[in-house]
């Protein structure tokens, strides 16, 4: 079930039904329909990976309460241990065993040998990654007495397995979402309405803009030597705005799903492109991630500490690993290594928090200089995305070097229909770009201008609409 199908449709309102006209007057009933819901919206892609979810689910819950219990610390030790290690070795196993074996493969040729390993076909549960950080995080947090482990595994089980952020995020921390879980949730109707809109402009993101542009892009990506380079440019602009619009539109119908209930989640984009260096995109790209690899890698690590070789160290472990994370392919490492090399250079001069406010704030524009260096910022980000959106890291140099041949410059042969949803999506997020999602239009008094705007775009939605199989990030 993925949040742009009719399925999705009619699972929602049932399910909020539900919840606020059978269950409002028992938090644990709330909480059962929630877990149930939950377990049927992950069964819609492969029941068999349910037992999966739920191992997961009870192997954190349990260490929890012998870490809690446990009289020696070597006996704490173990327990940790030996949760994350499951964790992390059923990610490991799902997702990377086949990049280990086919790179170890490669490396032993380059010295002559021919060895014959053999890789798995072997499935990735959907979401794995998203729900295997909300426990390590978990688990984590109680090693490091930062939280006491939740004796409710009904409670803590909502915490990971709550439907709108299973699949892909935002990652979620015990300290925000669990008091929530456990508290009565009293309907609000301008919390609801808030809910709908953010769905609404997650979907015109998702269904509109990504979809659109993964049209043109698929076919530039798929056979780049047919295409000359304004059409290489173009198809680049468009993955930036077709990964953008698919992430974030996920998001935004992750947030709003999650206000019908009466639970606000993690923000996790804040208009990223319209950030003036790449220290702040980061801040408002994927932003549970950014911030759970900054508490639980880069600060163990020793952060910001012991002097710049230290800071640069971390951060480029920081970028591997992130790189790492998103796919068990050498491109997406290639994508986080440039990311790493963007960034050091502020982190070295101490610039990479010199953009912490709202670009052009309390102006219509910005100034030739803000705007200069959101191209910049763009610019760069748009090239790093060629190696996330490339099969191989030769492709996507070759792409690349095809991009910038001077020699390869004719009109563009591709469709430019996209451009238009781009300009939509920039200009409602610009004049937005002080509020939480492109919808919040609760400063807007007039009520035929705020319906205006959501019958455009629900009519962008059912005219312009593209056909897609599922969203980016749920291959992650």
């Amino acid at each position: 079930m993925i949040f742009n199908s009719f399925t999705y449709l009619f699972f929602l309102p049932i399910v909020f039904i539900l919840y606020w006209f059978v269950t409002r007057k028992n938090l644990k009933f709330q909480n059962i329909l929630l877990l149930l819901s939950s377990y049927l919206f992950y069964a819609t892609w492969n029941w068999k990976f349910l037992f999966l979810l739920i191992f997961s689910t009870l192997l954190d819950y349990y260490t929890g309460l012998k870490m809690e219990d446990s009289q020696r610390k070597t006996e704490k030790q173990f327990w940790f241990w030996l949760s994350i290690s499951v964790n992390l070795g059923f990610l490991g196993v799902f997702k990377y065993y086949n990049f280990f074996i086919s790179s170890f493969a490669e490396a032993l040729q380059r010295f002559g040998m021919k060895p014959h390993l053999s890789t798995l076909e072997i499935i990735l549960p959907v979401g794995i990654s998203f729900y295997t950080f909300h426990g390590l995080s978990y688990v984590i947090d109680i090693y490091k007495d930062k939280i006491k482990p939740e004796k409710n595994f009904l409670d803590y089980a909502v915490f990971v397995c709550f439907f709108p952020l299973l699949v892909a995020g935002p990652i979620e921390r015990a300290t925000h979402l669990l008091p929530q879980i456990q508290k009565k949730r009293i309907f609000k109707y301008s919390q609801t309405v808030d809910g709908l809109r953010q769905i609404l402009w997650g979907l015109f993101m998702k269904i509109v803009v990504a979809d659109n542009c993964a049209i043109v892009v698929n076919e530039v990506f798929k056979d780049q030597h047919q295409y000359n380079a304004p059409s290489l440019i173009i198809a680049a602009v468009f993955f930036a705005f077709q990964i953008y619009g698919d992430f974030a539109g996920y998001s935004n119908i992750a947030l709003g799903s999650a206000k019908l209930f009466g639970i606000d989640l993690l923000k996790n984009f804040a208009f990223p492109y319209f950030s003036r260096d790449i220290a702040e995109f980061w801040r408002r790209w994927h932003i549970s991630l950014s911030s759970w690899f900054k508490d639980y890698l880069y600060i163990p690590l020793g952060g910001s500490r012991g002097g710049k070789w230290m800071v640069v160290r971390n951060t480029m472990i920081i970028f591997l690993v992130s790189g790492f994370w998103h796919g068990a392919n050498w491109t997406f490492i290639i994508w986080g290594f440039l990311n790493a090399l963007y960034i050091i250079p502020l982190v070295i001069f101490n610039l990479n928090r010199k953009n912490t406010n709202t670009v052009a704030e309390n102006k219509l524009l910005p100034s030739l200089k803000e705007f200069s260096q959101m191209l910049l910022t763009f610019g760069i980000t748009t090239i790093a995305w060629v190696f996330f959106r490339s099969e191989t890291v030769s492709g996507a140099f070759h792409f690349i070097r095809r991009m910038l041949d001077y020699n390869n410059y004719h009109l563009p042969q591709t469709d430019f229909k996209p451009f238009l949803f781009i300009f939509v999506l920039v200009m409602v997020e610009w004049f937005q770009r002080t509020k939480e999602h492109g919808l919040q239009l609760d400063h807007i008094k007039s009520i035929l201008i705020r319906w205006s705007i959501y019958g455009v775009l629900l009519l962008m939605i059912l005219f312009f609409g593209a056909n897609s199989d599922s969203f980016i990030y749920f291959q992650f």
